[in-house]
Order: structure tokens, then sequence, then C-alpha cells
């Protein structure tokens, strides 16, 4: 008697194809290339996941929910902004560098650009990256009204730095950067607080 046939795991497949992305990008990843990983048919990637867009949206939402972008939850886990902040930089430098996955930052490194037909694409990952940038601002702002933060600082301002300062975390470790490098970029960031927390709003 013939066994019976291994039975997809959705949920496995999905983690191949978010690593599929992670290390190629949207559009340096094809149909084929995608099914060919998963071990199935084009017809049956089909079935699962839909288009190569929604696979790619279901690949973002597992690196989110699995390696973590920035959780407000997170933040407010801290007694002050720059020590939520500096959390948050030293293991998005950790995790950058881990043997076990593609380096860098999936979504910081996946379709920055790409043809016009792909604007969605990079409409959905700019959305992406504005939510962690929107998380660091309302923790910077609550650190304003707890007074860890001096008053009048212009969060925007802040947040949109340390959010640079993640991006090019992201690219330093994919370029092959050792942890070590991305460490001292964290403390020269980090040593860089108060300058950056001097600029007022307007």
């Amino acid at each position: 008697m013939a066994g019976r046939p291994r039975q997809f795991d959705r949920d496995e497949a999905l983690d191949r194809a978010m690593r599929l992305f992670w290390e190629r990008g949207y559009e340096g990843t094809s149909v084929g290339d995608l099914a060919e990983t998963l071990g199935i048919g084009k017809p049956s990637l089909y079935a699962a996941f839909g288009c190569k867009e929604q696979l790619f949206y279901d690949a973002l939402d597992l690196y989110e929910r699995t390696y973590g972008c920035i959780s407000p939850d997170e933040l407010d886990g801290f007694a002050t902004a720059r020590e939520a902040i500096e959390s948050t930089l030293s293991r998005n430098a950790e995790t950058a560098v881990d043997p076990h996955t593609p380096r860098g930052c999936f979504i910081v490194l996946s379709a920055a650009v790409g043809p016009p037909q792909d604007v969605e694409v990079r409409a959905n990952l700019t959305r992406r990256r504005q939510a962690s940038l929107e998380h660091f601002e309302r923790r910077i702002e609550r650190g304003i009204a707890d007074g860890d933060v001096p008053a009048g600082t212009d969060a925007r301002a802040v947040a949109s730095f340390y959010a640079t300062v993640i991006n090019g975390i992201a690219i330093q470790a994919r370029d092959g950067a050792p942890r070590e490098l991305l460490d001292a970029i964290v403390d020269g960031a980090m040593a860089a607080w108060d300058a950056v927390c001097a600029r007022k709003t307007s």
C-alpha cells in the first residue's frame, strides 16, 4: 500500500516564503522561486496563499509577529523613553546578524524601489515603517509627559533620527558588518540623545 501523501503545512511554507522574500526582496523573488522553495506546484501555491503579493504581505505579518518590529507595549515596558529606544536599537543589532535568519530587517530591505506595477507593495512597506516611527514618537511624547524627556522636545524629529539609525543598522548588517560594529553604532546614537532631544518644536 502506498504511503499517505505528506500533509501540506501552511505555517511551515509561510516561514520558508518569508525567509526567501527576506533574502531576495519582493521583486527579486519569482513565483517559480517560491513554488520551488515551498516544495509545491504553482497551482497549489495560488490555492494556499492567493497571489504573490498576498503571500508577501502574509510573510511580512509573520515577520512582525515572530521577529518583531517596534511594539508599543514593549516600549511602554521601560521606565524611560531613552531606555525604551536604546533597548530597541540593541535588539535590532542583535537580530540583524542572527546566523539563523537572513541579515538585516526584512521590512527595511524589501522593495524600497521597484517597477510602477509594484507601487502598492512599496506603499505597504512604507506604512509599516511609518508605524514603527509613530510608535517611537508616542513613546517620546510619553517621556515628555513623564518628565524624562525635556519639555518642548520635537518628538517627531527624535523618533525620525532613531528610526533612521535602525534602517542603517539593517543595511550595515546586510553588507556584512559584525555585531561589534552594530553595537558601536547603537552606542554612538545613544550618546547623541541629549543633543537630539535639544531640538525643540517650532
